[in-house]
């Protein structure tokens, strides 16, 4: 830690806030640890959307770094232990350090799993000065989770999180020339998204930018006129420079919100699961920011209150520099109860089930620092009329009445798609940006039947087109029947042999060969000319053809 031993006093008008920022290290992959009971020693890395999201320090010893994809980790540290991103696991596991840090220091806020800020001034002065302090949140931690951590202190969100990661004490003041030197890569850093991204994400465009422009450190990045930064790069880029000034990215004039904007539903029977107390906090997260839109704010900090059947009460508040969106409140409240009612911690659960949960904005900004680009602009009224609607039929249904499609892989067109409840985590059932050798070569199909629908496809003799020993057609396909109606084929592709999971006895579903036809329109068309061409997706498996896709 730096030699300064600095006792926060109260912020001057304009000035950041001086903040503590409990950090550890690569929580990602100590969480994926704990879960899975590895050795805190093996290296491990947590992956997402197949590329490094976080890794631990034996796996960056040799060689794996975040944003490598997976196949060169693994090449690179074939013993490597693999884990997928689970923010649900994140912060549940993340609770325990939290409730540590809660009973040394009053008003934790979370930042995301892995980091919680609190203020300076408060323990500064009760521990004689920010070194002490900075100290017994240190032992506090390890004491009652075994958990390392890094605390650090400075004005401001930004440069506060930059000292935790290097275990500094800014003084006062010094935030702006503690991070002049720094590399202008830091300002995409997750902690300032309202979600927090995967490599590549946040604001690594705006990095990228400004080197190509020569700007290589903060400092040159802090320097530039607001106003030349605001016209040439943006909104987003005004709020990043901020930021790198040693500023709040947002002004710190906050509003302080009315009471009557809490909104707070009554679970009838308490619910002690996840799934369903996060299905009820969703409708509450479209009330709370029905009421915030009303009035022209967005929410910055999130209150998250619970009350169960025997009268415990739960709270937290989570934080954000950027305003929350309606998605952004909902993950934040399923991870709490997830925290909570899935603890799986030392730290014991409670005794009943939750009978209250509140949502309550602890810290507002006005709505016009939401800057929508022209088609969210046009369309954003719409979709969270929408997103309500879906709710509601959601409520009458069930959860999984409602879904919505998320790209994934696969070789078929009906593995490249997996359906998802409207509101949960859209998460692939397999990754998308794989190779996929022998998959369906673009277009997809416009229509995928729930079954396929069998088909007969003859020869130019009348005779059904079978398939030789090496897997090729006896005949080029004339005609194809489907559902008692035949019709002539004006074209054709393929066929594309399919063998997947070929040394796997036990789970070998044997060679499939696909096709795509281009039939042509009905001699008998009434009105002529009603049914144009339509091109199938034809698969020929277990000695017999169906059709799997339609081309519109």
């Amino acid at each position: 830690m730096a030699p300064e031993d600095a006792v926060g006093g109260a912020p001057e008008a304009g000035t950041a806030v001086r903040r503590f920022l409990v950090w550890c290290p690569d929580w990602p992959v100590v969480a994926a640890a704990l879960a899975d009971g590895l050795d805190p020693l093996v290296p491990a890395a947590v992956f997402h959307a197949n590329r490094v999201l976080a890794c631990s320090a034996t796996a960056r010893a040799v060689g794996v770094r975040r944003g490598m994809r997976r196949r060169e980790a693994q090449g690179r540290c074939p013993e490597l232990a693999v884990s997928e991103h689970d923010p649900s696991r994140d912060a549940r596991l993340f609770e325990p350090v939290v409730i540590a840090v809660e009973e040394l220091v009053p008003g934790v806020e979370v930042v995301r799993p892995g980091l919680v800020a609190l203020p300076a001034r408060g323990p500064a002065r009760y521990f004689g000065s920010e070194r002490t302090a900075a100290e017994r949140l240190i032992d506090q931690v390890a004491a009652r989770t075994g958990v390392e951590c890094q605390v650090g202190v400075a004005d401001g969100l930004f440069a506060g999180v930059l000292a935790a990661r290097r275990g500094v004490l800014v003084p006062p003041g010094g935030s702006r020339e503690f991070l002049a030197p720094l590399g202008i890569g830091e300002i995409d850093q997750p902690a300032q998204r309202s979600s927090a991204p995967g490599p590549g994400a946040g604001r690594a465009e705006l990095v990228d930018l400004l080197r190509r422009l020569g700007i290589r450190t903060l400092g040159e990045f802090a320097d530039l006129v607001p106003a030349d930064v605001a016209t040439r790069f943006g909104s987003d880029a005004l709020l990043a420079q901020r930021a790198a000034r040693g500023e709040e990215e947002r002004p710190p004039d906050r509003r302080r919100p009315p009471p009557e904007l809490a909104v707070t539903e009554r679970l009838d029977p308490p619910v002690d699961r996840v799934d369903v107390a996060a299905f009820a906090a969703k409708a509450l997260a479209e009330r709370l920011h029905l009421l915030l839109g009303e009035r022209g704010l967005a929410c910055t900090r999130l209150g998250i209150s619970a009350r169960t059947e025997s009268g415990e009460e739960l709270h937290r508040v989570w934080r954000c520099a950027d305003p929350l969106s309606p998605g952004d409140t909902v993950d934040r409240v399923r991870w709490q109860l997830d925290g909570w009612l899935g603890s799986r911690s030392r730290e014991p659960r409670p005794t009943s089930g939750v009978a209250v949960l509140t949502l309550s904005p602890e810290e507002v900004v006005g709505a016009g620092g939401l800057q929508l680009d022209l088609m969210r602009s046009a369309t954003g009224a719409a979709d969270a009329r929408a997103g309500r609607a879906f709710v509601r039929v959601q409520g009458l249904l069930g959860p999984d009445r409602v879904l919505v499609a998320v790209p994934s892989g696969g070789r078929d067109p009906g593995d490249r798609v997996t359906l998802v409840p409207w509101g949960a985590e859209r998460r692939p059932r397999r990754e998308p940006d794989r190779p996929w050798p022998g998959r369906i070569p673009p277009p997809s199909p416009s229509v995928l039947p729930d079954s396929p629908w069998p088909a007969a496809v003859l020869d130019e003799a009348g005779e059904p087109v079978l398939l030789t020993a090496r897997l090729e057609l006896t005949a080029p396909p004339r005609r194809v029947v489907v559902g008692g109606r035949s019709r002539e084929v004006s074209g054709w592709a393929g066929p594309w042999p399919l063998r997947e999971r070929w040394w796997d006895r036990t789970d070998d579903p044997g060679a499939v060969i696909r096709m795509q036809v281009v039939l042509a329109a009905p001699e008998d068309a009434d009105p002529p000319g009603e049914q144009d061409e339509i091109a199938l997706l034809l698969v020929h498996e277990a000695a017999a053809w169906s059709v799997r896709g339609v081309y519109r």
